[in-house]
């Protein structure tokens, strides 16, 4: 098994701007040993080590973890796409064989359409150019803008984060919050090669979610993606914020419950290894 999303990180570094001081979940450190009983638990050998903070002194920092820490198999780390001269941190990144690619902080930018900036425009071609992945962060307000860019660049390979973030807790409060979002990932799923990492939906529910809350979000882009589209995330210490490593993980099995030995193998391992590339 492989955990495609978790994130290790140490708040005194300064640069983790979204994250509120004194949170009591999230304002603290946390590292391997941290991780290391759950993954025992669950049996996954594997993570996916993915960037919280827009820095490149982040990656490199995650890479240091990677570096002494075999679970970790990858590291999707960060550049500033809107200096150019972030090309020659890239190159510099890829020699390194836990580098994985890259994921802007797009959910966290006042601008929605900041992702088709002509500015930008080169980092994409480079993540074609260098053959390095990219991890596609954002809310459902997104989806068409990711369309336009996955579309533009059809040799980038995509793993959408976190189901795109549909707003489950509006759904719990009686809002239609899978409408326009469900029609955004079909069309996404149809129309580009893009993965999708099944993580982070407990976070976006409410308090109190129970699975049926969850399922019908889930069941949509395992039909729409397919499980050799798709890759089951632990989005590790976020998910602390509704849910344990241990809740989230039977949860996500037990929505899987229904698929074949085969595909809950691709879900929750062979999709990841495939995708990234990584070595066993």
């Amino acid at each position: 098994m492989i955990d495609a999303h978790q994130h290790y990180w140490q708040p005194q570094r300064g640069d983790y701007t979204w994250m509120p001081k004194g949170h009591p979940v999230l304002d603290r450190p946390y590292f391997p040993q941290d991780l290391a009983g759950h993954l025992t638990d669950h049996g996954i050998a594997q993570t996916v080590l993915v960037q919280a903070a827009a820095s490149v002194a982040e990656t490199d920092y995650m890479l240091g973890i990677a570096d002494v820490t075999p679970s970790v198999a990858g590291v999707v780390g960060w550049i500033d796409f809107e200096n150019r001269e972030d090309l020659r941190q890239l190159e510099r990144l890829k020699q390194h064989p836990k580098f994985l690619g890259v994921r802007p902080m797009i959910q966290d930018i006042a601008d929605v359409d900041w992702m088709l900036r002509g500015d930008i425009e080169w980092a994409f071609d480079a993540l074609v150019d260098l053959d390095l992945s990219f991890d596609a962060l954002g809310f459902p307000v997104h989806l068409d803008n990711f369309h336009r860019v996955l579309t533009r660049h059809p040799g980038l390979r995509t793993v959408i984060d976190h189901c795109m973030k549909p707003q489950i807790r509006d759904r719990m409060d009686g809002k239609d919050a899978f409408t326009a979002w469900g029609a955004g990932m079909k069309r996404l799923a149809e129309d580009t090669d893009a993965n999708c990492k099944f993580s982070g939906l407990v976070t976006e529910a409410s308090a109190g979610w129970t699975i049926e809350d969850i399922r019908p979000f889930a069941d949509h882009v395992l039909d729409c993606f397919g499980p050799d589209r798709v890759m089951w995330g632990s989005d590790w210490p976020v998910c602390l914020l509704q849910a344990s490593y241990d809740d989230w993980s039977k949860t996500a099995e037990a929505l899987c419950s229904g698929r074949s030995d085969g595909e809950r193998e691709r879900i929750f391992g062979g999709t990841a290894r495939a995708f990234y590339r990584l070595a066993d």
